[in-house]
């Protein structure tokens, strides 16, 4: 490190920008393998608000490779066996992690700051290993074309920080300053509604579902002790349903279910509220020299079966193994020559769970815009029909080995690792 008057200059293998799932689980991998890391997270804090929760089978299985999931399981958490629509009364299991081999046999439901802090914690042991908060990354230091760093600030001392690197990871979400500043188009598809996300005292079984009727549709995901819930809404109708006030707001969701009644008391406030623009994307590029994305800067996620986190953490699995061997072959910035087979591995599996998004959503959005224009009884035929077609074999086979594991069969190489 060196040191003038008014910047300070750091020299590392790897900066990894963006603490969540992919950044903190690749930082651990690369640490682990002996790769010089700093992760540089822009809060001064990871207690903040995460909307994604849920963590499928497959990142279980990743996070057993590292010997963590006991660790991990030790947290407060749910785990969810089934996925369930109720359907007009009718309820129907969709998809039966049970059937899965143990213990990769249900989806974990988990707040996401105790497992950040968990991973960053482990990987502090490891001395290749640096976290900095309260350090937003500004801008790239892109030098002939090639990047070989980031311009970032350090808030707690006020100083402005560079950080070189051989390769730089945007692994900082859907709102991705890296990803803006490199000019990559996050190639966002259109959707026309949108989810409002609130959190309440548990009062349903803690199993993610679906709740379709005819005053609306409600998401559930457990939380230990607490359910998040998205209600459904068609997209830009938000500051209508503000301006109706909050004890509108919390009757028309418990129109939907009248067993969250007594907890969305709790919500006094649309503070208490969060608006989720749900629309999946898939960046323009992924590499260029000295720079690959990973996670929700790479491919924006939609809350659709849950597959962010999991995308993410196999991302961040794929790239270890990718990065480490070709700093082994090289002594300079790392090429998106270099990077490419990060690109052609993980593009088309996600390529695949975005398509099934997308379907669903073209689900959704009729039931949305269009449910009240078909009649009930002729609408809960239609949908119980098509529930009764997608729960069967081989569909569910294939949807619910999609889900839990995702078209690419990931593990972590740990031989890499010292």
């Amino acid at each position: 490190m060196t040191d003038d008057e008014s910047v300070c200059t750091v020299e590392v293998d790897a900066v990894v920008v963006g603490a969540g799932p992919a950044g903190c689980m690749l930082s651990h991998l690369l640490a682990r393998s002996g790769v010089e890391t700093i992760l540089l997270e822009r809060q001064s804090s990871l207690d903040r608000e995460f909307h994604g929760y849920a963590f499928q089978p497959s990142a279980l299985r990743l996070f057993n490779d590292i010997d963590l999931v006991e660790d991990v399981l030790a947290l407060n958490h749910a785990e969810i066996t089934q996925f369930g629509v109720d359907l007009y009364g009718h309820t129907r299991t969709l998809i039966d992690f049970t059937t899965l081999p143990a213990p990769h046999d249900f989806v974990l439901s988990i707040e996401q700051p105790p497992l950040l802090r968990l991973l960053v914690d482990a990987t502090k042991r490891f001395e290749t290993f640096e976290f900095r908060n309260a350090m937003p990354v500004q801008d790239l230091i892109v030098e002939d074309g090639t990047v070989v760093g980031v311009r970032a600030t350090d808030r707690e001392a006020n100083k402005a920080v560079e950080v070189r690197a051989q390769v730089v990871v945007g692994a900082d979400g859907r709102f991705s300053t890296v990803r803006s500043v490199a000019d990559i188009d996050p190639g966002l598809f259109e959707t026309d509604f949108q989810v409002v996300w609130l959190k309440v005292p548990s009062t349903v079984p803690h199993e993610t579902q679906v709740r379709i009727n005819e005053h609306g549709q409600v998401l559930y995901f457990g939380l230990g002790t607490d359910l998040q819930l998205g209600w459904l809404i068609p997209k830009g109708t938000y500051p209508a349903i503000r301006e109706a006030g909050i004890e509108s707001f919390r009757e028309r969701i418990a129109a939907v279910d009248p067993r969250l009644r007594d907890g969305l008391a709790s919500v006094t406030s649309f503070n208490d509220c969060s608006l989720l623009n749900v629309a999946p994307g898939l960046s323009d590029g992924w590499v260029r020299d000295g720079l690959v994305l990973i996670g929700d800067a790479a491919h924006v996620a939609s809350p659709v079966a849950g597959q962010g986190n999991a995308l993410a953490i196999q991302d961040a699995a794929v790239l270890h193994s990718i990065v480490v061997r070709a700093l082994d072959r090289t002594a300079g910035v790392l090429s998106a020559q270099d990077l490419r087979p990060y690109v052609q591995r993980r593009c088309p599996a996600v390529q695949r769970v975005v398509n099934a998004q997308l379907l669903g959503h073209r689900a959704i959005s009729a039931l949305v815009h269009h449910g009240n224009d078909v009649p009930d009884i002729m609408k809960r035929g239609i949908l119980r029909t098509l529930l009764t077609l997608a729960g069967t074999d081989p569909i569910m086979s294939r949807t619910r080995r999609l889900i839990a594991f995702g078209p690419d069969s990931v593990r972590v190489e740990t031989e890499l690792f010292e």
